[in-house]
């Protein structure tokens, strides 16, 4: 499991400095122009400004989009999804774990007692299926690489 970590973690990096290759379907990788993925992340904040996603990949087994936060969001559990946030730019707090506490008018959905840390630049955080999380606080702008494993394509 750890070196699957790390190679996500790799990928990440790569992706978050621009590696810059051709997408070809018959290759033993898959390469994505950083520029592409950072041109689907504009577009789509300026749809929803609070949270902007590009999609990177999405198979069987993994989704991995680059993310972009510019205010805090109510917490999410996801089931199934172990979901792993590589933080590329920008800081804030995550809050993992607890009771998730949704209210009847609908709103966004808080915890008790999970635990907050402040998460920067390079830290990487690894949230097991079903807990809940959430970012509490966003500095600015947090920009975060997702790798979600064992999704179902939908």
């Amino acid at each position: 499991m750890l070196k699957r970590t790390l190679a996500i973690l790799a990928l990440g990096s790569a992706v978050a400095i621009g590696v810059s290759a051709q997408t070809n379907s018959s290759a033993p990788a898959l390469y994505v122009k950083g520029a592409d993925i950072a041109a689907l992340l504009q577009q789509s904040l300026t749809e929803r400004p609070a949270m902007g996603a590009s999609l990177i990949t999405t198979s069987d087994h993994y989704r991995i989009n680059l993310i972009t936060r510019t205010e805090a969001h109510g917490a999410i559990v996801h089931r199934p999804g172990t979901e792993l946030h590589y933080i590329v730019e920008g800081s804030g707090v995550l809050t993992t774990g607890g009771t998730v506490n949704r209210p009847a008018d609908g709103g966004p959905a808080t915890s008790e007692g999970g635990v907050s840390q402040r998460v920067t630049k390079g830290d990487a955080i690894l949230i097991p299926e079903g807990t809940p999380h959430h970012y509490t606080e966003v500095d600015g702008a947090i920009t975060y690489l997702e790798v979600r494993f064992n999704v179902p394509v939908e």
